[in-house]
């Protein structure tokens, strides 16, 4: 069988809610032995639940945004419903979990006996919370001279902001995202999540820690990296800043809309009959490139007399006048299908595609026919469907291979195999609260 690229690789892993956890999760599929540790005593809320034992009532009643971390299998928390969350499960595949206090004394020991038989270290905390524990990388480079560290506050280690806390929302709001993707006609509260952000990070802080690596091997040295989520993801808005430094111009809400393409926008479409997860709100995207592209739509809707106005002429007038020309559009793709308009206008070379809910995504023929969504089978999740890896390589064939990782999962292997703790001191660790696969049974 092909060895993956980072076998042999073992990272500590401390993060939580997105960006860290996604950043482990690419290195954890890949090969690389990742230990998730967790404290027994403190819930992360944004990560494995809200509650350690939500009321049954409480979860199925919850709705919209809120219901985020009640999406428990059969609408059920279960016993152990920390474990059953699908905001945890969907980057907690192929990972290994320990539990341990690393503010105590006999925590804090056990993890530093970890990193000194672990390569990398990877933390996405506000970083005053890494200073109290004693965690630094200059207090753990004297445990392990060669050891990787990757550190993704929100905002760096220096300046100002550095003890800023910070969610996804709050830091795209920062860099600028949120009020790009908000519309003209509304202001910015109106507009949803997108924690584009985290997604960026987690992938960036898995290129970094591969770089490290590399550097490593030729050098022998390790290194800390440093990787503020923030700095990371106002270069992907860097045409907006650029077009301010050269031109003075703020961008402001751009919605829909493209700078030099038109249409470009979503447009209604018939709806089927209501049934689970797909009711009548259907919608179809559109982007109209070039001129040749225009005019092949036009033909499609039948050449009507209000495109051919002298201000639809041009994409630049088209752009002026956008609102109005969206509105016809809208007439004429409000009575037809989404997957068959989908497909007309993928036939005329224009660049379309249905506007698709989870459950779309779920029978899409196109992800289907690549095997994308994987199956896993979890102790305490059941068998179910996860999305599935993110890229393919043609000479490392690879899978999913471990349902997510349950709290304090292999607390035996990671403390007697790995650390080398005795039958009796691992009780003792167990009877001072640091092992375990439950949270205290007073805790919310």
């Amino acid at each position: 069988m092909v060895k993956l690229p980072l076998e042999g690789v073992r990272v500590v892993d401390i993060t939580g809610v997105w960006a860290g956890p996604h950043c482990t999760q690419m290195l954890a599929e890949w090969g690389a032995e990742v230990i998730r540790v967790e404290p027994r005593n403190v819930l992360q809320p944004a990560t494995r639940a809200v509650l350690t034992r939500p009321p049954l009532e409480q979860v199925r009643a919850s709705s919209g945004a809120a219901s985020m971390f009640y999406r428990f299998p059969n609408r059920d928390p279960g016993q152990r419903a920390w474990n059953r969350s699908p905001s945890f499960n969907s980057h907690a595949r192929n990972k290994l979990g320990m539990t341990m206090d690393i503010m105590q004394p006999e925590g804090h020991e056990a993890f530093l006996r970890l990193i000194a038989v672990s390569d990398v270290f990877i933390e996405n905390n506000v970083p005053e919370t890494l200073e109290r524990a004693h965690l630094t990388y200059e207090e753990l480079r004297p445990k392990n001279p060669q050891l990787i560290m990757l550190r993704m506050p929100g905002y760096g280690l220096s300046g100002p902001y550095k003890n800023y806390r910070t969610f996804g929302s709050h830091m795209e709001g920062m860099a600028g995202h949120h009020l790009l993707r908000s519309y003209p006609d509304l202001d910015p509260s109106m507009l949803g999540d997108a924690y584009t952000g985290d997604a960026a990070a987690g992938l960036a802080g898995a290129f970094a820690v591969m770089l490290a690596l590399r550097h490593r091997r030729r050098t022998g040295v390790g290194q800390q990296i440093e990787l503020a989520l923030a700095e990371n993801f106002v270069p992907y808005l860097g045409e907006v800043f650029m077009d301010y430094t050269m031109n003075g111009r703020v961008a402001g809400p751009q919605g829909n809309s493209h700078p030099t393409h038109a249409p470009h926008n979503v447009y209604p479409c018939k709806g089927p009959a209501p049934a689970e997860g797909n009711g009548h709100d259907r919608w179809i995207a559109m982007d109209i490139a070039t001129q040749e592209e225009w005019e092949r739509l036009c033909a499609l809707m039948g050449e009507p007399a209000w495109a051919k106005e002298p201000h639809f002429a041009d994409p630049l007038s088209r752009g002026k006048h956008r609102e109005e020309m969206d509105r016809h559009i809208a007439q004429w793709t409000r009575d037809k299908d989404d997957y068959e308009l989908f497909h007309t206008l993928q036939a005329a070379g224009i660049t379309a595609g249905p506007v698709q809910n989870e459950a779309d995504a779920y029978r899409c023929p196109q992800l289907e026919a690549r095997g994308f969504f994987e199956e896993l089978t979890g102790p305490e999740t059941g068998a179910h469907a996860y999305p599935g890896l993110i890229f393919k390589m043609s000479a490392t064939p690879n899978r999913l291979r471990r349902y997510p990782v349950r709290l304090g999962e292999d607390n035996e292997y990671a403390y007697k195999e790995l650390l080398g703790y005795s039958d009796a001191e691992y009780r003792r660790l167990e009877e001072l609260g640091h092992i375990g696969m439950d949270y205290p049974p007073d805790m919310p």
